[in-house]
């Protein structure tokens, strides 16, 4: 089979065929230079409709297929020159379907460093080993003492050596068999177990590694986060690691395999032959072999969780492009304030010291009210570091103290802020803000994250979010390739407002490379905004290819055509032109007539490259041009006086946001400093397989606390209910939210565990439930603002 007919089988699932003219439809745009991203929005009729997640398969099969005939020709080349080449092999070469396999049958023709057989048949005992597997397979008996005697000379002078020499050809013959290495390599994947010991240096509660103490687990029943602990246990020189398995019953299926004479002598030669061959050829190199195989399919198994809690939190809900203060909390060396606009433009910035004395507080709050009032601020974002649950509670009192002064009261959300002193320090913020003090920087990307996370934490390495496991020990190639698509995705889901984008938005737009980006915001800078999509095209180095595969992630609100404001591609303006005309509206009135839009006879429009998928695309699009496909945005009450670990009792109930899920459980932040773990047990009554079936990254839960470990900062959790379900309370909204994944590509769908639908929603549509947390709304009042009230209460506070 060619490699499309392969990959044909690698995407097929029961009940839903993929087809060969598909996959040569997707590996012909790709090889034209299409994106996966534009494939599966622009390009559905000529795949078939393959989604995202299919064509992020197709293209990372394809590389694996491309390599894997690479190295074929390789090796046939190889074995070719050795003039080993049979038509039997050359098909077994050509019909493999794996790496491993590959390098099974290649394995006896691979040049190799001289060993125990090579230098027998250096000594002329190749011969010998010859006639004594003739005998057993002939099943005759064999005069061993005698065939070996005819091959003494200057470099054999010994019986025993000529007869160790030959064992010695045929335990290598052996260990170099594909049949028998696949055989026990499956072996100790079915029936082998994993053992760990810690070394003695460490005594009982001196390492992170206790429960690895006296460890054992089956290699086909191990979690991808217990062997990636293991290895780096085993690495850091902590653990004994160990693969054990019974074998007498590998030895026993060898011997059986190359026995073949009843002949005493002979059975015991190759006895002993099978043994050393299997314990010096064979034992080792297999079982790392299946080390190095579970450890990428814990690789893969880690990486996956880390883009799928990636794309939750990139896909977080944006609280609205509003007149923000993003607030770094501190004790000793201050909250550092950063104003910020609508637009996400640095506006000023304060330090205040309030939890350094009465005096300095109210003058924080001055500095605060100040702030607020002069840039009409709705919102301020609370960085959830050091500091954060206090300067929550004198933010809550500021705003108070303002209640019912301003046409509409600031709310305060609680944002993670996690990466935030990482890009502060970063060369993308000092070529952003390069007069600017790291601290004033964190303070700005705290407040934009809130305004729309997506756009501020593509500035971030992905590595550096924090929500993966064991990040650092797996393969840090395939982790950046899987979590710049998971970026790239994100980005190209949501789409671009062109006129606002930074640089690191942008090349994350289907065929936009980083140069293009920079020439994107040159020219802007240049030239103004872009009125018109059409205007992208004199964007230096962003070819015909370039604006095909990008135009229709990049909206301009405002601009020329109503239709650059849409995922609407510019190659389908036309259409929607005529569907205008038949409906007898102006083109910037389609919105209006969405009703009307419904009732048009698709087939009318279609045409050779443009079917019914695309239009039922197009038609979503024009019923709510420029939405934002994210959920709405909701947030988390933490408990008030519920500041520091030492104030948990077990038993508590409380409301929090998840931070990171695992393979073994969901950390949340209740705040308090610590995140406590929600063990995958301790999720619901019945059996949970995998986390993400019941939380994601950013999702608001209650939970209650079941354990404390104050010394040992350990918070154990749970959500379980009497009913066996979740803690949880439909959102309003779910049907929103779920109508949202089901669109969003590589996105399971997640229960809703618990929201709270905030007010300061963006008119543009918005997020997803559970991305920060946040005090409830402050009431509206009629009283005015008194300056004196404010002295009072902040007289009244504690240092």
């Amino acid at each position: 089979m060619n490699i499309a007919q392969l990959i044909v089988q690698d995407l097929s699932v029961p009940g839903s065929p993929v087809h060969i003219w598909q996959v040569e439809a997707a590996l012909a745009l790709l090889s034209e230079g299409a994106t996966v991203p534009f494939m599966a929005r622009y390009r559905k009729e000529r795949t078939g409709e393959l989604n995202e997640v299919q064509l992020r398969q197709l293209v990372e099969r394809y590389a694996y297929l491309s390599e894997l005939a690479a190295r074929k020709q390789t090796i046939l080349e190889s074995i070719a020159n050795q003039a080993a080449l049979t038509p039997e092999l050359q098909a077994k070469i050509e019909q493999c379907q794996s790496k491993i396999e590959l390098e099974d049958l290649y394995l006896p023709y691979k040049p190799k460093r001289r060993t125990r057989a090579t230098i027998a048949k250096e000594k002329g005992l190749a011969p010998l080993a010859a006639e004594i597997s003739q005998a057993n397979a002939a099943k005759k008996s064999a005069n061993l003492i005698g065939l070996a005697q005819q091959y003494l000379n200057d470099d054999v002078i010994a019986v025993e050596d000529a007869l160790q020499g030959a064992a010695d050809i045929l335990a290598e013959a052996m260990a170099e068999q594909a049949a028998l290495r696949a055989y026990v390599r499956n072996l100790f994947l079915r029936k082998g177990q994993f053992v760990s010991k810690i070394k003695s240096d460490y005594p009982e509660g001196t390492t992170k590694y206790e429960m690895y103490r006296s460890y054992q687990a089956a290699v086909n029943k191990i979690a991808p986060h217990n062997l990636l602990a293991l290895l780096r246990g085993d690495k850091e020189g902590i653990l004994k690691l160990s693969l054990i398995f019974d074998e007498a019953e590998v030895l026993e299926y060898l011997l059986d395999t190359q026995l073949q004479t009843t002949d005493r002598h002979l059975r015991q030669f190759y006895t002993d032959m099978v043994k050393d061959g299997f314990n010096r050829l064979m034992k080792n190199s297999l079982t790392n072999e299946v080390i190095a195989e579970k450890k990428a399919w814990a690789d893969d198994e880690s990486i996956q969780t880390f883009a799928e809690n990636l794309r939750h939190l990139m896909l977080t809900a944006p609280a609205g492009m509003k007149p923000t203060l993003g607030v770094d909390p501190g004790f000793r060396t201050g909250c550092k304030v950063a104003a910020i606009s609508e637009t996400g433009q640095f506006l000023a910035y304060e330090a205040i010291y309030p939890h350094s004395g009465p005096g300095r507080r109210l003058d924080a709050a001055k500095v605060l009210t100040r702030m607020i009032t002069q840039y009409n601020i709705e919102l301020v974002a609370i960085g959830n570091g050091t500091a954060s649950r206090e300067t929550d509670e004198f933010v809550g009192e500021v705003i108070s103290a303002l209640h019912g002064s301003l046409s509409r009261q600031p709310t305060k959300v609680m944002v993670n802020e996690s990466g935030a002193s990482i890009y502060s320090a970063s060369e993308v913020a000092i070529a952003e803000f390069p007069d600017l003090d790291v601290t004033v920087r964190g303070a700005i990307s705290i407040g934009r994250r809130l305004q729309d996370p997506l756009a501020e934490l593509v500035k971030l390495d992905p590595k550096s979010i924090g929500v993966g496991q064991y990040q650092h020990d797996v393969d840090q190639k395939r982790l950046k390739q899987k979590l710049d698509e998971t970026v790239e995705s994100c980005v190209n889901y949501v789409g671009v407002d062109l006129n606002t984008a930074s640089r690191e938005l942008l090349q994350y737009v289907s065929g936009v490379s980083s140069v293009i980006a920079n020439n994107i915001v040159a020219f802007r800078d240049q030239s103004g905004r872009f009125c018109d999509r059409k205007t992208l095209k004199k964007v230096a180095k962003l070819g015909p290819k370039a604006y095909e595969q990008a135009a229709g992630f990049l909206r301009i609100r405002d601009g020329d055509n109503p239709l650059d404001n849409t995922a609407v591609h510019p190659e389908s303006y036309s259409i929607v032109k005529a569907m205008a005309q038949d409906l007898q509206v102006p083109l910037k009135d389609i919105p209006q007539a969405a009703e009307k839009l419904k009732q048009l006879p698709l087939k009318k429009y279609v045409t050779d490259t443009v079917g019914e998928p695309t239009l039922r695309d197009i038609l979503s699009e024009l019923e709510k041009p420029g939405r934002d496909p994210r959920a709405q945005f909701t947030y988390a009450t933490f408990a008030a006086g519920i500041n520091d670990i030492g104030d948990l009792r077990a038993g508590m109930t409380l409301e929090g946001v998840v931070t990171n899920v695992a393979n073994f459980g969901a950390f949340v932040d209740i705040g308090v400093h610590q995140d406590g773990l929600v063990h995958i047990s301790q999720m619901a009554n019945r059996f949970v397989k995998d986390p993400q079936e019941i939380v994601q990254v950013g999702q608001v839960v209650s939970v209650q606390v079941i354990d404390v470990q104050a010394k040992l900062k350990r918070i154990s959790l749970s959500m379980k209910l009497d009913n066996g379900q979740p803690n949880a309370e439909k959102s309003t909204n779910q049907k929103a939210d779920q109508k949202a994944d089901q669109k969003a590509p590589a996105q399971k769908r997640k229960p809703i565990v618990k929201t709270r639908t905030d007010s300061v929603n963006s008119t543009r549509g918005s997020a997803r439930p559970g991305n920060a947390a946040a005090s409830a709304d402050i009431p509206a009042g009629k009283n005015a603002f008194n300056p004196e009230d404010l002295k009072h209460r902040f007289n009244q506070r504690r240092p």
